[in-house]
This record gives structure tokens, C-alpha cells and sequence, in this order.
């Protein structure tokens, strides 16, 4: 198998808020000003993949979630509900990417970014709800966690949409 260079791939998770709202193409868009979609479907998590993809949240992080049953609010949010999944390449595309999304907390997030644009939801309602926040997007944040989100959504499978990376126009900021 061909050594992958992760700093240069990131995986978009379009949450099913983004699905439910109709914001996939607007959303979509912006990301695509920034990065190469390689690859981009519809799909519909199983447990294991969302339990997977979110296990920061089960483990290093879950003390910091005292207000949520996190293990309950990720089924009742994601395990049978539709989410977008897309493979994404370019420079740092990680790191350019969780800079567009903006702050978890779409309150806060600026206007300039996906979250702060699109989002509607805040950190204080979620708390207030006993719920995880609902912020339209997830992007890897880092080469680990791009090639760790590979594996959960698209694995060995798939691996021919990182054989040949799309030659692409070197994208600036907005």
C-alpha cells in the first residue's frame, strides 16, 4: 500500500443538522473555496462508526460534558439519521479546514466562518437541554485524525481515492 501524506487530507463530517436544514450545498461551497472534494456521500452511521468517530468525547473528554449523557445524545442524534461524509485534499487541508468551521459554539463563532454563518444553536442552550450542541460540521482536526476518520467512513475499501491526489490550485483564505 502507498504511503498516504495525511497533512494533506481531512475528513468532513456534515452533521444531521446540516442535512435537516438543507444547507449541504451552501455549506458544501464554502469548503470547497478552500479545499478538493475528492469523494462526498450521504450515509447513514452505525453506533460503532459514530461511537468511533466521536471517542474523544467518550473518553478524554467526557468529564467535561457533566450536563449530557453523551453515549445517549450520539445515538438519539446520528445512529439512524442521514449524515454527509466528504474526503477532502489540499495544502494543510486540516488546520485550513478547522479554521473556516470556526468555534464549536456557533454563538461564538465569527461570521466568516461555516458555523457562525450557518449555525444557529449555542454552547448555553445545548447545557440548558441536557444535549450536545448542534454546529452544522465536523472537519478532522489534525493528519491523525484525518487518517483515523478515513478509516471509520470510508476504510481499505476505499483507499484508491488516496492513490492519485487531485492536482489542485493553491486556494487563499476568504
Amino acid at each position: 500500500m502507498t504511503a498516504v501524506d495525511w497533512t494533506q487530507w481531512a475528513v468532513v463530517l456534515l452533521k444531521p443538522d446540516c442535512l435537516t436544514r438543507g444547507l449541504v450545498e451552501p455549506v458544501m461551497t464554502w469548503v470547497n473555496e478552500h479545499v478538493t472534494v475528492v469523494d462526498r456521500r450521504t450515509v447513514i452511521p452505525t453506533e460503532p462508526q459514530i461511537f468511533a468517530h466521536y471517542d474523544d468525547l467518550l473518553t478524554t473528554r467526557l468529564a467535561h460534558f457533566t450536563w449530557v449523557d453523551v453515549p445517549a445524545d450520539l445515538r438519539r442524534t446520528y445512529v439512524g439519521q442521514r449524515v454527509g461524509i466528504a474526503l477532502v485534499y489540499g495544502e494543510a487541508a486540516a488546520p485550513r479546514l478547522r479554521a473556516l468551521i470556526g468555534d464549536f459554539d456557533p454563538s461564538t463563532a465569527g461570521l466568516d466562518t461555516i458555523r457562525g454563518r450557518f449555525g444557529m444553536d449555542s454552547l448555553s442552550k445545548a447545557m440548558a437541554e441536557g444535549r450536545l450542541i448542534a454546529n452544522v460540521i465536523h472537519t478532522s482536526d489534525d493528519p491523525a485524525g484525518a487518517e483515523r476518520e478515513f478509516g471509520i467512513w470510508y476504510g481499505s475499501t476505499e483507499h484508491h481515492h488516496l492513490l492519485h491526489p487531485p492536482a489542485t490550485a493553491e486556494r487563499s483564505p476568504r
